[in-house]
């Protein structure tokens, strides 16, 4: 079946679908990373994301149930330049077709998705529908693209967030060694990753996660050791109740935050966020530690940054740089007991393994 990719732009290309059929709208973005695709798939940061593959073989390994990020398969489309239809690999529980069709996810194959990527780096991440079926308008497809509001000012932490609070466990976690719980940490869930939450059970957390709702006097009516500032997707400056709940918390308990959560504490501390170009997108991002000089090979997953110079003021410290544009890949607040990092150290795709960072969390709560 014919599929197409239509952006705010005008620009249309025109593929074959796979997965499921119908029609979808987000924001299209590309990622390099060669492998990882289920991760990134169910990773809750890409909501109302329309995830370009920018690797031209997708799928070749299958998909199986070790390999999620969070209940559901979170993007809201995906793009790839060829599907592999046969899986060939020893964990493999079923084809990428199959897994996008059960969970309704339109995916789109057979395009140039090096023009496309160039068209996003160029221009910047754009508005897009995909589309499955035949008898389609270009037309038609533009305009909706263009009608969508976009991600600048959309609040989706409350969309991906749990309802509920509860306890991670080795419920879920069973293949992990069994560590003595010495430390309590409240998560709050703005689109939290599984593996955050099994690393932070790895160093002997035991880990409360909590909606993105949550409010100061809840999280510290569980007198928790420390507090954890998830990743999720959407705007941050539109999170405004997790702002000020973060704000209220400073310095009350240790703090750590990643990707979103990174986000969050900055403009709690009082400073401001900007969306980028076309964002941070794979697995081979280079960020320097500052107090050491090490570059980190880094994965990453974001669409907007914080303005350090906006925190620098506010007794925030840069502990980690993007090589490629200089943005802020992290800083510390030592006279709040909190730092943050924009990246993923739970994924460490490089040589140096990023779950130092854990394991400071650690350091500061002991």
């Amino acid at each position: 079946m014919k599929g197409y990719v239509a952006l705010e732009d005008g620009t249309v290309y025109e593929g074959e679908s796979f997965g499921a059929t119908g029609e979808c709208v987000g924001e299209v973005v590309f990622n390099t990373s060669m492998c990882g695709y289920q991760e990134i798939l169910t990773d809750p940061s890409y909501s109302s994301q329309i995830v370009t593959m920018t690797y031209p073989l997708i799928g070749n390994y299958g998909v199986n149930a070790n390999d999620i990020e969070s209940k559901a398969v979170q993007v809201s489309g995906f793009i790839v330049k060829e599907h592999c239809p046969y899986p060939s690999n020893f964990t493999s529980e079923g084809t990428l077709s199959d897994y996008l069709s059960k969970n309704k996810i339109i995916g789109i194959a057979g395009i140039d998705t090096r023009s496309l990527t160039k068209r996003i780096r160029t221009v910047g991440a754009l508005k897009g529908v995909i589309s499955a079926g035949d008898g389609i308008k270009h037309d038609d497809l533009v305009d909706k693209a263009k009608a969508w509001q976009g991600l600048v000012g959309l609040d989706l932490a409350k969309h991906v967030t749990c309802k509920e609070p509860y306890e991670w466990d080795d419920v879920d976690s069973s293949d992990l060694p069994k560590c003595e719980k010495r430390f309590r940490v409240v998560a709050f869930d703005f689109g939290i990753k599984h593996n955050i939450l099994r690393i932070l059970r790895r160093f002997g957390c035991q880990v409360r996660v909590v909606p993105a709702s949550t409010s100061a006097d809840e999280v510290l009516a569980c007198n928790p050791d420390g507090i954890f500032l998830s990743n999720g997707p959407g705007d941050p400056a539109a999170v405004t109740y997790a702002i000020d709940t973060i704000r209220t918390l400073l310095g009350k308990r240790p703090t750590f935050g990643i990707c979103l959560g990174h986000q969050l504490l900055g403009l709690a501390l009082g400073g401001k966020t900007f969306k980028l170009k076309f964002g941070h997108r794979g697995a081979n991002h280079p960020v320097r530690q500052m107090h050491t000089g090490v570059i980190e090979i880094t994965s990453q997953n974001h669409g907007f940054s914080v303005d350090f110079e906006s925190v620098k003021d506010k007794g925030a410290e840069l502990t980690h740089l993007n090589l490629n544009d200089k943005t802020c890949e992290g800083f510390s607040a030592k006279k709040h007991h909190a730092f943050s990092v924009q990246y993923h150290p739970e994924a460490s795709p490089g040589p140096h393994d990023s779950s130092y960072l854990f394991g400071e969390f650690i350091r500061m709560m002991s």
